[in-house]
């Protein structure tokens, strides 16, 4: 399968993933609003979420899957079958330990950790303690679900993994149409919600487990022992699970200072939301499927194939990336307003602030899909700590940055701490992979890249003038499926200008598909003819 066809069956799934996201947070805003309930709601759940991206998906996706990937070339399914198990025991049994751990220790976490600032609200602080209980075991679900996830990406088996997250959003769906079919309260919609998380959690599991038995590989129970294969994983998995969670750390680290400051932990939840579509659709995306094959092509002692796909990755990514981040700077405040000014979230008068933060998440996204892209580059090779390092320098300036601006900015001051974040994070791990020669020298995509920028720079400028001559189109008084019809219009346009320009000015071209569109698996150094860096 090519390359393109592996990003587009993993970006297929998590576009479906993020469409139904953005339909839940739709009901979700005006159900709750950006009041107390949805504060708590998000902060309880930003916090399973966060060790679900650091201990499962930042761990086994950065450190199992080159381990995993590799056992397969030596030893087949049955050693691959063999190293699973080892690690499924010790997974399983440190999960269940954490997870009592956390629910006896959940009011000192909230009033530390997660949400030092409603401590000052006595109901608001007991609603997140309360809430993140029954979430807390969805991170037992999702990290043993990450585990074969990360089995069956090695496989290449990506649309069961990229497609069970959607489940997740569908529940969430159900459960806040049944509310407000059932006439619930705030009160009542923020435990339902919590609930249909834990559900949710359990149904992707069971997806994922049958899809790796589908695949060939039954996983059965082991007592846990540390095998020498297990004491390797541990040894890459604790630096790779702060790497590869870094943004999930930022986000936790401004959801904290942010609970100082009423509407601000929804507010930051809400343009998260619409951010997290091309970066997931595109980053993850790449990342996913990047891991497995630059460590195929390493193991097969096949450098020039590593740096191509790396090089070749950087340029799909900004290809798509860019454009995200000039619609999401210019037309932020006409995309908050189709998307969740109504019911609740409309009597709070959210969308000023919510797009606020939005237009600065976009001016970041392109550094956090580039970390996505630039990370396998270190865990292919098993060198975890190197980005550990850099993710450390990275939270130190989020949370230096978010200090400073918070108290005059409010929430928008954690955006522009995170992006700045952000951008650090990225300069550092190119620069390193490029003094120690793991960058290949790539002429057409650094001439690629500036005009890329130009492009996306004149379909920002186009975007901000016709969002202006259609202002009586997008106004909060015109009806939304207006407001709706004239978005989907400046979306289709703005793309069009885009790649037109971009594919005139030479930033893109037919060949910088075609590249990518046939690709064996990698052979070893004397038996593969090594492709062009072009």
């Amino acid at each position: 399968m090519s390359l393109i066809r592996k990003f587009a069956t993993v970006a297929s799934g998590t576009l479906l993933s993020r469409v139904f996201g953005f339909t839940r947070e739709m009901l979700m805003a005006a159900a709750l609003g950006t009041g107390p309930v949805a504060d708590a709601f998000n902060a309880a759940f930003q916090f399973p979420n966060t060790f679900r991206r650091l201990f499962a998906e930042g761990a086994f996706n950065t450190a199992f899957v080159p381990l995993f990937a590799k056992e397969i070339e030596a030893n087949g399914n049955d050693g691959a079958k063999k190293f699973s198990e080892e690690v499924f025991g010790v997974l399983f049994s440190v999960l269940v330990l954490l997870t009592i751990l956390m629910e006896l220790a959940m009011p000192l976490l909230v009033s530390t950790i997660v949400a030092p600032g409603f401590a000052d609200d006595p109901a608001k602080f007991d609603l997140t303690v309360a809430l993140a209980t029954v979430m807390f075991p969805y991170l037992m679900c999702m990290s043993l679900a990450a585990m074969m996830s990360g089995m069956l990406n090695s496989l290449r088996r990506y649309f069961a993994a990229a497609l069970a997250p959607v489940f997740l959003n569908v529940i969430l769906i159900a459960v806040l149409v049944y509310a407000w079919y059932d006439g619930y309260d705030e009160l009542k919609v923020g435990y339902a919600l919590a609930w249909g998380v834990l559900v949710a959690g359990l149904v992707q599991l069971a997806i994922v487990w049958g899809a790796v038995r589908h695949a060939g590989i039954s996983i059965g129970f082991r007592r846990p022992r540390f095998t020498p294969n297990v004491r390797r994983l541990l040894w890459l998995a604790f630096p790779a699970a702060i790497t590869g969670g870094i943004t999930q750390i930022n986000q936790l680290i401004g959801t904290a200072i942010a609970s100082g400051q009423a509407s601000a932990v929804s507010s930051l939840a809400y343009a998260d939301r619409v951010y997290q579509l091309p970066l997931g659709v595109v980053g993850i995306a790449v990342a996913i499927v990047l891991l497995p094959e630059l460590a195929r092509a390493l193991k097969a002692g096949n450098l020039k194939e590593a740096a191509n796909l790396q090089n070749r990755s950087v340029e799909f990514t900004l290809f798509l990336t860019l454009p995200a981040a000039a619609a999401l700077l210019v037309m932020s405040e006409p995309i908050v307003r189709v998307l969740y000014e109504r019911g609740a979230f409309a009597a709070s008068n959210g969308t000023p602030m919510v797009a606020a933060i939005l237009a600065i998440f976009g001016l970041g996204l392109p550094a956090f899909v580039l970390i996505k892209a630039f990370t396998p580059g270190y865990f292919a090779r098993e060198d975890t700590r190197t980005p550990m390092a850099f993710a450390a320098i990275s939270v130190a300036v989020n949370i230096s940055a978010a200090l400073a601006l918070f108290p005059s900015m409010g929430a928008p001051g954690i955006a522009v701490a995170s992006a700045l974040a952000g951008w650090v994070n990225a300069a550092l791990l190119l620069g390193m992979l490029i003094r120690r020669g793991h960058w290949g020298s790539d002429i057409p995509l650094f001439t690629r890249i500036p005009r890329l920028v130009l492009a996306a720079a004149v379909m920002a400028g186009f975007l901000y003038f016709a969002v202006r001559y259609l202002a009586a189109y997008l106004a909060p008084a015109t009806p939304v499926h207006v407001q709706a019809a004239t978005l989907a219009m400046l979306i289709v346009a703005a793309a069009i200008v885009y790649f037109a320009v971009a594919f005139g000015i030479g930033g893109a071209d037919a060949g910088m598909v075609r590249r990518s569109l046939r690709r064996g698996p990698a052979k070893p150094r004397e038996e593969t003819e090594e492709p062009p860096l072009e």
